[in-house]
């Protein structure tokens, strides 16, 4: 299975988005500073996130919701994930 995943850091009140194979260790590493945008902070939480067959799929999705550019449309998934 693959992911894609939203963390949230309220210090820096900035969302992250990415994809992976492990959700628990790829938090573990942006926690431990081996990501170089969230080494800045270590009050990353995970928010959200949706499973993958596929790592092509879940690199499009990461890709989608990137491409959106929009804090508003994080936080409408992050809301709506019910």
């Amino acid at each position: 299975m693959f992911y894609i995943y939203i963390i949230y850091s309220k210090t820096l009140d900035k969302y992250y988005v990415g994809s992976c194979q492990n959700i628990e260790q790829r938090l573990k590493d942006h926690l431990n500073s081996r990501s170089k945008f969230t080494k800045i902070v270590k009050d990353w939480v995970l928010k959200y996130s949706e499973t993958f067959a596929t790592r092509s799929e879940a690199y499009q999705r990461e890709l989608q919701i990137k491409k959106m550019k929009s804090r508003k449309y994080i936080e409408t998934l992050i809301e709506t994930k019910g």
